[in-house]
């Protein structure tokens, strides 16, 4: 597990922000370990979370996201709008279809 610090200046106000990632490896041998009813259990609880295991990340386009993301309001903010995708719109940013 990786841990570190981001910090940001956001008008006149300084945010520091605790990261800790995740070993993907280690969350998809979990995952894999899990028999089909603990695995049911989590979708009804979470819902299509697991399915972000699978996601190549584009950094691009997430570098490109994160300078609008606004931490006040936990929403994207465009100019004076503020944009706060569903778990729908997210999926489809990240190019994934739900294999049914």
């Amino acid at each position: 597990m990786e841990k570190g610090f981001l910090d940001k200046v956001e008008d006149n106000a300084t945010i520091q922000i605790f990261v800790t990632q995740n070993n993907l490896q280690e969350l998809k041998e979990v995952w894999d370990q899990w028999d089909d009813e603990t695995k049911q259990l989590f979708y009804r609880d979470y819902g299509d979370l697991p399915y972000l295991l699978d996601v190549k990340v584009d950094k691009h386009l997430f570098r490109a996201l994160a300078q609008y993301w606004n931490l006040a309001y936990s929403c994207f903010t465009f100019r004076k709008v503020d944009l706060v995708p569903t778990v729908e719109e997210y999926t489809t940013l990240l190019r994934y279809l739900r294999i049914q």
